[in-house]
């Protein structure tokens, strides 16, 4: 499909989806230290309708941004145009937010304060199993407890290095304590990094069927691989591209569950109207299985 074929659907797929506000699962794109400057990916969100944007603080040099870049009134404009266009905002807390180092914790405090500032759902984090779970959900659960009190739900992401036992187990200790529940915190389920987990390698559904009833998906990150490396590829245009399958199979993993909530493109691919495709068939899947 040329290039202005796929705009021309796209701004198809903005009038058709943007009226569209019972649809429980909302889709956007990512902020990207690649971009040409840190908005241009919000602005594309906006010129193309998407329902879903969320914000990584992931400065690198003179790219990207971090939440320190932008004061009261630039967040008090975020809050006041995802509003306006009914934006399911979320908040992917900088690398170095690992609440097991001591330097790790603030910059997760700083997002959620960032989050509610510009009217975020979502706080995100790595799940980090180096001290075993009931460590790390001892360290966390101060920050849940702050998040919740600013309307802010934490949600805990699959790497390429945590299993679904690792979730299981996890979430169990989160039961354990009798402080928070699937309204405080949840995962977050990262579908590319779930095939290149060693256990689930080729087969994230495989990922996603280990997984405890118990571990409340509260969240999406969708991209996919070969099986390789972390690739970060635009759905359909790796192995989806070819037999969309694992896609299908993965919505309806999603109905069964009942999930709602938004499904997140990490990328910003050198031609971001992959993105208008990946949305306009992911539209069609769920409706197939609605």
């Amino acid at each position: 499909m040329r290039t202005a074929d796929r705009v021309d659907s796209a701004l198809y797929y903005k009038r058709r989806f943007v009226t569209a506000m019972t649809q429980p699962i909302h889709i956007g794109n990512q902020t990207a230290s690649s971009a040409t400057y840190a908005r241009a990916p919000f602005d594309f969100a906006l010129k193309y309708g998407f329902d879903a944007f969320e914000w990584f603080s992931d400065k690198k040099g003179h790219q990207g941004w971090h939440e320190a870049d932008f004061d009261a009134g630039t967040r008090a404009d975020i809050r006041e145009t995802g509003m306006r266009h009914n934006i399911f905002y979320s908040v992917h807390a900088p690398w170095q937010a690992n609440p097991l180092h001591p330097d790790g914790v603030l910059p997760l405090y700083t997002s959620v304060d960032f989050a509610h500032d510009i009217g975020a759902k979502i706080v995100n984090l790595h799940l980090y199993m180096d001290k075993g779970p009931h460590e790390f959900v001892k360290v966390l659960l101060p920050v849940i407890h702050y998040a919740t009190s600013k309307n802010v739900r934490i949600s805990i992401e699959n790497t390429p290095h945590t299993s679904p036992e690792d979730f299981n187990q996890t979430f169990a200790a989160f039961k354990a304590t009798n402080e928070v529940s699937g309204k405080n915190v949840g995962m977050c389920l990262d579908i590319g990094h779930a095939n290149i987990t060693d256990s689930t390698r080729f087969d994230y559904i495989k990922y996603i069927d280990q997984l405890s009833a118990d571990v409340p998906i509260i969240h999406l990150h969708v991209h996919e691989n070969y099986g390789d490396h972390d690739s970060h590829l635009t759905l359909f245009t790796g192995p989806s591209g070819q037999n969309d399958a694992g896609i299908r199979a993965f919505i309806e993993r999603l109905k069964r569950r009942k999930y709602e909530g938004a499904m997140i493109m990490e990328q910003w691919p050198h031609d971001a109207t992959q993105l208008l495709v990946a949305r306009a068939r992911l539209r069609m899947l769920m409706d197939v299985h609605g």
